[in-house]
């Protein structure tokens, strides 16, 4: 798993006429000696991969390759620049990514993409993802999983062309399995490296715990975690039940359990939280039954010390639109009146 972890790269206003590679990289010590890519154009960014790829031998070859070209559209891709413009120009989703809306604000839009309906695009997703997560193993069979894209309508991180109107951007996503007997909310995540540090992760994140809250259960994220992963996990948890606990009145005990259904989260998460605040086992609010007592001095110390501000939503819940079951079902009671 990854979360942002690199610094935003500049990108061009156009889209090339000719592949060549931008003047700006983004540069990072490969934390593998066994790359067989060595950077990988996206759009009008240019990439140095973190990990080796799963692409086909055939596209990278024996030896490792100096670049490969990848559809910002549809994640198709190439070892020939050539090839690469041209296929921009006719990209069936150089205009409009595939899925279904979920979720739109004035700045982003999360889709669901069904892996099953959407086999080649969820599978060349996958392996451009692999560049950048060392513990993503699945690519190919992408049927049991449910991809939701993250797309910017910002003008400042959008595709264009000297010939057309800025179209929106694919930049991260997550996924998750359509059936976890685990009730894992969440099996990867990304923002692609030109989009990281923005705080879009925790937005991925809180989508997730949206989308359990609609399911009617608790969740959370694939285990294991990386290094990387806990922390922005323990980032966004401690923003959930931080801010839950400050709505509370002070020195007032709160079930663990409570917690978890206020916020979706497994009652595992939420004591870890607690106990990395302070206010469990031993901490200042610890009871015996199990509860804790609103410290909101230790809370607000706690939040504070990590620059995390309960008072900004990372998401608007008002922006993810009705499920169409729930649609259906309305429009059955209105025929039945």
């Amino acid at each position: 798993m990854t979360t942002d972890q690199a610094q935003q790269h500049e990108s061009t206003t156009t889209a090339p006429t000719t592949p060549a590679r931008p003047s700006k990289r983004l540069k990072r010590a490969p934390s593998d000696s066994e790359l067989n890519v060595i950077y990988v154009v996206l759009g009008d960014h240019t990439i140095t991969p973190l990990y080796p790829s799963l692409y086909r031998e055939e596209i990278v070859g024996s030896e490792t390759a100096s670049s490969l070209y990848v559809c910002e559209g549809c994640f198709k891709y190439t070892r020939s620049g050539v090839a690469y413009v041209g296929h921009r120009r006719f990209c069936e989703y150089r205009n409009e990514a595939p899925g279904e809306v979920i979720y739109k604000d004035d700045d982003y839009s999360i889709l669901e993409v069904d892996g099953d309906d959407h086999h080649l695009f969820t599978q060349n997703l996958s392996l451009f993802a692999k560049l950048f997560i060392d513990t993503k193993s699945v690519c190919f069979d992408v049927s049991a999983f449910l991809f939701y894209l993250l797309i910017s309508h910002k003008p400042s991180t959008t595709s264009s062309s000297s010939t057309s109107s800025p179209v929106p951007q694919i930049i991260g996503f997550f996924s998750k399995e359509k059936l976890s007997w685990d009730n894992n909310n969440l099996a990867c995540i990304l923002i692609f490296p030109p989009w990281q540090k923005l705080g879009l992760g925790q937005m991925l994140m809180a989508a997730s715990y949206e989308l359990s809250k609609r399911d009617g259960r608790l969740g959370g994220p694939e285990r294991p975690l990386s290094t990387a992963g806990a922390a922005s996990y323990a980032v966004y948890w401690g923003r959930v039940v931080g801010k839950m606990l400050l709505e509370r009145p002070n020195n007032k005990a709160v079930d663990v359990k409570e917690i978890a259904k206020a916020t979706c989260m497994v009652t595992e998460d939420v004591i870890g939280t607690l106990l990395e605040m302070g206010l469990a086992e031993g901490g200042s609010g610890k009871r015996k039954d199990g509860s804790v007592v609103v410290d909101k001095v230790v809370i607000r110390k706690w939040l504070e010390g990590r620059r995390i501000d309960v008072a900004k939503d990372v998401i608007d819940s008002d922006g993810f639109v009705e499920w169409s079951e729930e649609a259906d079902s309305d429009d059955e009671d209105e025929e039945d009146e």
